[in-house]
């Protein structure tokens, strides 16, 4: 059982524990908790050896990948192990979701950081017979990876939470960010020309790309790498991935009644959580469809805009109406209420 068991506060109460952070997802879950310490230190570390080792691999220093992976993972696994600590009821299966994540993520770290050492890409590298084993091993571990988030997602749908729009956000966050995900699926795919290259004989052991109608390793965003020149599907990958902690952020918010969001009633709480939930699952539709349409994030063609602000208007008439709705109950509650005391005097 999970440190918070016993406590009578609501579970979205959790986010405002006074016990220092870290303390309390060791409390929660010690293996997650240490691998997003050590990936911290992976970070630093593999952030000093972008400015000292002067090697390239597809076009950025060797060291950038290593380093946006571990940054990653260490969100992640912190992000895991508090999302584990509403799963109650089921601790052997915690302890093997817990287990299987940090083993099946340590797995795909040693192995971007051994390619990175000598030289060579870790992803869609098959061109000696120990690169094509680091890669199919890797894609083989992060399916276990994707496997446990979903299994998260279905306990949480079991887990019976008291506010049940802070419970949705917490489903639809890992729902979602299982989405995103599985844009690595489409990675994996060799493109055409790479099969004819192979056919051919001539190829360069490659099969996948992050990129959609340009070649990996031309002209990206600083750090991130996305291509400036083509579609990328890393772009979903990452939005959709942040689901973990956007829409449980957004959860909480609406739970505090104070400030600019009072929203008393649950049904209007849900229906904000469903609205924005919806909402960010059509915006990683829409980037990936960006991607596969071989466009760049940053340079969307009129009907790309045209879908973004489609999508755009109806978040935002989904929320109109909720926030009219609020605002008419709570007028005719105060008239009520005012015509009580006219009454009583």
């Amino acid at each position: 059982m999970n440190s918070f068991a016993d406590t009578r506060r609501t579970q979205s109460d959790r986010f405002t524990t006074v016990r220092p952070l870290l303390d309390r997802l060791l409390a929660l879950n010690r293996p997650l908790t240490v691998l997003g310490v050590v990936m911290l230190i992976t970070f630093l570390a593999t952030s000093v050896g972008i400015f000292m080792d002067p090697r390239i691999i597809t076009g950025v220093p060797a060291w950038v990948k290593p380093a946006k992976f571990a940054i990653s993972i260490s969100v992640y696994a912190f992000t895991f192990a508090w999302l584990l600590g509403f799963v109650e009821g089921y601790p052997r299966l915690v302890r093997l979701i817990a287990n299987v994540t940090v083993a099946s993520i340590s797995v795909e770290m040693v192995a971007i950081i051994t390619q990175a050492a000598r030289g060579t890409t870790s992803h869609f590298n098959v061109s000696t017979p120990f690169d094509c084993f680091v890669w199919v091993s890797m894609g083989a571990f992060i399916v276990l990876v994707w496997t446990m988030n979903l299994l998260l997602a279905i306990l949480l749908i079991r887990q019976r939470i008291i506010d049940r729009a802070f419970a949705w956000s917490l489903r639809l966050g890992v729902l979602i960010s299982s989405v995103g995900m599985a844009a690595a699926f489409l990675m994996v795919r060799p493109t055409s020309a790479q099969v004819a290259a192979i056919a051919a004989g001539y190829g360069k052991g490659i099969a996948g790309a992050h990129t959609v109608g340009v070649a990996d390793g031309g002209p990206g965003l600083p750090f991130l790498g996305w291509s400036m020149v083509g579609g990328d599907l890393r772009v979903r990958h990452f939005i959709g991935l942040h689901a973990l902690q956007v829409l449980p952020f957004l959860g909480w918010l609406l739970s505090r009644r104070k400030g600019v969001l009072v929203f008393r009633s649950a049904v209007d709480r849900l229906a904000l959580v469903w609205s924005s939930g919806l909402a960010y699952l059509g915006l990683v539709a829409l980037v990936v469809w960006q991607a596969l349409r071989g466009q760049p994030l940053i340079r969307p063609d009129a009907t790309t805009i045209i879908a973004g602000a489609a999508l755009a208007i109806g978040v935002a008439v989904s929320i109109a109406i909720t926030v009219a709705h609020v605002w008419n109950r709570n007028r005719k509650a105060r008239a009520l209420a005012s015509a009580v005391r006219i009454l009583a005097d």
